[in-house]
């Protein structure tokens, strides 16, 4: 699969105010298959460390603050060569790992030839911890879901994929792209976005497989919930996660708490929809009324394609039978001249 972040990463190596670099994106978005390739293409080799896999990794950052010994004990352990600029070094599953996120300062500071990536699920929760987050001595990136330009490269579409490139204004698409583009539109919302399922769309058709995946990663992010550091905050941050479908069907997008649990009060839930917020599970913007110009609180889960899929509906089901935001996408609407 091509995924265009590839192109920020290429970027961040060759920068010459490159830190240390921290990748956030939700479970099976495809953080560490990217970061592997990325290093597979533009280094010499990938020195790459599983920190759930293999605990004993982190005694090395408990004992020391010295990256030199840090990375001879990382060398020795796992046989694997680093060299400065030509080994891309990725720590994965650093979300139980303060030590080691901490220690991208001292990487930052002391040893800025070496080119380090992190990457690990609940990561938004492990940096929201003073201790474990080395303020100015990091690099940002998000990844997230495929957009439907790289699922259509990746179904084999690449002249739509170019023609959707070519649209820079809001105009009629002629049938011979709108046709074609809706039913790729459709496939691209059962998909969710996410790697693993679109794959199993793109090389085999095989929807049971699809849907098999779907269903496991819906069902590893309600798991993650009950590792919130305040358990008794896991029952709400469930309900806030299971009302959004049903909030963003209706009319009136604007989130209420009520439907959550009748009678609930924001101050009673908002630490938990912070909990969604912070895991990148869930977007939260101010939308703008036409008319009047009122600000409201909208709600939107990320990737919003899961909304479809959390909603019960199946890759099997025909066209008609297909949710109305589905059918009646805002892009392919006002293209289309309505």
């Amino acid at each position: 699969m091509e995924r265009k972040i590839i192109n920020d990463l290429l970027k961040w190596k060759d920068s010459p105010y490159r830190k240390p670099l921290i990748l956030k994106g939700v479970r099976q978005v495809g953080k560490t298959w990217i970061l592997k390739e990325f290093g597979r293409r533009y280094y010499e080799n990938t020195a790459y460390f599983n920190f759930d896999e293999n605990e004993d990794y982190k005694q090395f950052f408990e004992t020391t603050k010295d990256v030199s010994r840090i990375l001879q004990n990382l060398m020795l352990a796992s046989g694997e060569k680093i060299l400065p600029g030509k080994t891309l070094i990725i720590f994965d599953e650093v979300q139980d790992c303060p030590k080691v996120i901490n220690s991208m300062k001292y990487f930052c500071e002391n040893a800025p030839e070496y080119h380090i990536a992190c990457a690990g699920s609940l990561l938004g929760i492990a940096l929201a911890k003073p201790s474990s987050f080395p303020v100015g001595k990091v690099d940002f990136m998000q990844i997230d879901p495929m957009t439907f330009s790289e699922f259509l490269v990746a179904n084999g579409d690449e002249n739509l994929a170019k023609y959707m490139e070519s649209v820079d204004t809001i105009e009629p698409i002629p049938d011979a792209f709108f046709h074609p583009l809706y039913e790729k539109l459709k496939m691209y919302y059962v998909t969710g976005g996410m790697p693993e399922p679109v794959l199993m769309w793109t090389q085999n058709r095989d929807t049971g497989a699809m849907q098999h995946s779907l269903s496991g990663i819906i069902d590893a992010y309600e798991r993650d919930f009950a590792k919130h550091p305040d358990t008794k905050e896991f029952p709400k941050i469930s309900m806030v996660w299971k009302s959004i479908p049903s909030q963003l069907a209706r009319e009136n997008k604007k989130f209420i708490y009520k439907v959550v649990k009748p009678g609930a009060r924001a101050r009673e839930y908002e630490d938990a929809l912070q909990c969604l917020l912070t895991q990148d599970l869930s977007t939260k913007f101010t939308a703008v009324l036409p008319r009047d110009f009122r600000s409201q609180l909208t709600m939107t889960c990320q990737p919003l394609r899961f909304i479809w899929w959390m909603s019960g509906c199946c890759a099997g089901f025909p066209s008609s039978h297909l949710p109305f935001s589905v059918k009646e996408t805002g892009f392919l609407r006002n293209s289309r001249g309505h």
